[in-house]
């Protein structure tokens, strides 16, 4: 009934999707199973794809080729680019999308590609053999027989849902919880553990006093995460804030009791940087309010999120301290928010290409690796679905360095430190962040994507060496222009800079404080004439380039030292317990994890500077 596929991927939302996808164009034939052909892609919580740093994340998804970046920019209502007032490194794009459009573009998008078959089932189990995964069992009894499996499985994992004192199984609201995989898993040896996020209540956006909350409208110039050619956004859709107070804090506190999150019924931890409101009035309880951001779910419904509002508390509490929300007086339930909690994988049991330790050709992507954000699990995918490619073609693993990418960072991450709490990336956990900028996300990967065989990144090749063209042509016209006291000293006083004394190369007035092209432009007009004839993006390279020129060599030098200690290989059978000068944390941990290069082994917990001096000593470095 079935050919053997090169890779099952098992679970079809943002994980799922971008591993079929990136297997599928790697050339392997890919069946991707979901138990809803229905909820392809769904978006389960808030209706939006990128912020701060999961920006930059879904731009390296789409200059490796993933498209999460296309979809987001087919199907978004609102783009804003968040940091602005910061330096670039923090500058951070994020769009509203159209919930259901956005479902609908990914489901397209995945049936127009002649590699990826679908089958709508759950599945119980995996097919292990020699310590190998050779396909996957069905609820049928079915077994589809593969190279390689990819277990994207979100939520679902005994998935648990948690409303006041009533819980009832299922991955999702309306949906059914997967059994079967985390028993077998465990008794292959795999350590599982349990994790809970949450959602916030929807609304009907009828019901909601608009003039009682503040607006919050996109970008004049809206942009785009893709960097292929994908439609400009022509109109946005609104967002609003508005804000708890005391009395909605007091009447959420008479639920308190018949809470799971605090009666014990919730044994997972939740995520600390998206604390439901309740957590929040407990931990923050100097606070007399929250912000919330009321989030419209598309173009043609009514549908509202309230970002913010995430609860687990009784459904009648949630309602009643809802009204007491400015602008929400009147408001009626479309369905109260609930807490779910979910199986999850320590990622330290993953090798950096997210294959597991203990079964070969069998990887992990997403939430199940303890992860949480849609971004956090395409990226994921993405890796997971090259890494299955490669492997059963016995190809080198591809992996991205932390000075390579978020990407790199997050994997990195996971696999050497583990997690305790659903981990959410941060621009702070980046140590090279001046490098990995949102706007240089193509120029630093889609030369790796071509170079590893991926499909159909000719085009991507062709544009990215445009704009390293363009942006050389702008550095090089702004170095070469010389200002003059008379063009530049009124408009340098508007600012509160020094005035110029004589003539001076415009990139050294660029890099002053509150000095940017843009500014510099109004005041000259061959310049502005000059930077019309370019792409915006090429231009705001270009600057980023020349204003923090000193920074990016500065971090580049550090990776260059860091690359060196990347360089030092080490191999799977190292007798670290051979080696009397490692501490006794620093053999346990090495021996568990298996590092492949010294630079990973220096990131592990537990292993100290003085134990990696140890190793280059005993490897004759």
């Amino acid at each position: 009934m079935f050919p053997t596929y090169d890779v099952i991927v098992v679970g079809a939302g943002h994980a799922g999707c971008e591993a079929a996808v990136a297997a599928a164009n790697m050339g392997s034939k890919v069946l991707l199973a979901t138990m809803n052909m229905n909820t392809i892609a769904q978006m389960s919580c808030n209706p939006a794809m990128g912020g701060v740093a999961k920006g930059q994340i879904v731009r390296e998804i789409d200059a490796l080729g993933g498209y999460s970046g296309i979809v987001t920019d087919h199907t978004m209502i609102q783009f804003r680019l968040l940091n602005r007032s910061k330096g670039p490194a923090m500058w951070s794009p994020r769009a509203q999308s159209d919930r259901m459009l956005f479902a609908a573009k990914w489901r397209e998008m995945l049936e127009a590609h002649p590699n990826i078959d679908f089958w709508q089932e759950m599945i119980t189990g995996i097919v292990v053999k020699d310590n190998m995964a050779k396909g996957v069992q069905t609820g049928l009894g079915l077994e589809i027989p593969a190279k390689s499996v990819i277990l994207t499985n979100g939520t679902f994992l005994n998935g648990l849902i948690h409303i006041g004192e009533k819980q009832f199984g299922g991955g999702r609201a309306g949906e059914k919880a997967a059994t079967g995989i985390t028993a077998q898993l465990e008794s292959l040896g795999f350590e599982s553990g349990r994790m809970k996020t949450g959602t916030p209540p929807r609304v009907d956006g009828r019901s909601l006093d608009w003039d009682k909350m503040e607006l919050q409208p996109g970008d004049e110039n809206p942009g785009k995460f893709s960097y292929t050619d994908t439609p400009k956004l022509e109109k946005q859709r609104p967002c609003h804030i508005t804000y708890t107070n005391k009395e909605v804090h007091e009447l959420l506190k008479t639920g308190f009791n018949r809470s799971p999150l605090f009666n014990g019924r919730i044994r997972g931890l939740g995520p600390r940087y998206c604390p439901s409101i309740e957590d929040k009035i407990d931990r923050f309880a100097d606070k007399d309010r929250h912000q919330l951001f009321v989030e419209p779910e598309g173009w043609n419904t009514v549908e509202i999120y309230v970002n913010g509002f995430s609860s687990s508390l009784p459904e009648e509490v949630q309602y009643k301290a809802m009204q007491l929300i400015p602008g929400f007086e009147n408001a009626k339930m479309f369905r109260p928010g609930y807490a779910i909690e979910y199986d999850f994988f320590q990622p330290t049991q993953l090798k950096l290409n997210l294959e597991t330790r203990l079964v070969r050709n069998l990887f992990f992507a997403g939430q199940i690796n303890g992860t949480t954000g849609y971004e956090e699990a395409g990226s994921q995918g993405m890796m997971a679905g090259i890494n299955a490619h490669q492997a059963i073609n016995d190809l080198e693993p591809f992996i991205l360095k932390r000075s390579d990418s978020y990407i790199g960072v997050l994997i990195d991450d996971l696999v050497n430190k583990g997690t305790k709490e659903p981990y959410r990336m941060f621009t702070s956990r980046a140590e090279y962040r001046i490098l990995l900028r949102q706007d240089n996300s193509d120029i630093r990967l889609t030369p790796l994507a071509e170079a590893l065989g991926m499909e159909n990144m000719e085009e991507r090749m062709e544009r990215v060496k445009l704009k390293e063209e363009k942006i050389e042509e702008i550095r090089d016209y702004i170095r070469q222009l010389s200002v003059g006291p008379d063009e530049l000293n009124g408009f340098l006083e508007s600012k509160g800079s020094a005035p110029l004394r004589q003539k001076m190369k415009l990139d050294k007035v660029l890099l002053r404080p509150n000095i940017n092209l843009e500014s510099l432009s109004t005041a000259l007009p061959h310049l502005k004439e000059y930077l019309s004839g370019h792409e915006p993006e090429f231009v705001s390279s270009a600057e980023i380039g020349m204003k923090y020129e000193g920074y990016i060599r500065k971090e580049q030098e550090m990776v260059d030292k860091m690359n060196r200690l990347e360089s030092v290989k080490l191999h799977d059978t190292f007798d670290y317990h051979s080696l009397s000068g490692l501490s006794a944390e620093a053999r346990e941990k090495l021996t568990q994890l298996k590092p492949m290069t010294i630079g990973q082994a220096s990131r592990i917990s537990g292993v100290s500077p003085s134990d990696i001096s140890v190793l280059l000593v005993h490897l004759g470095r």
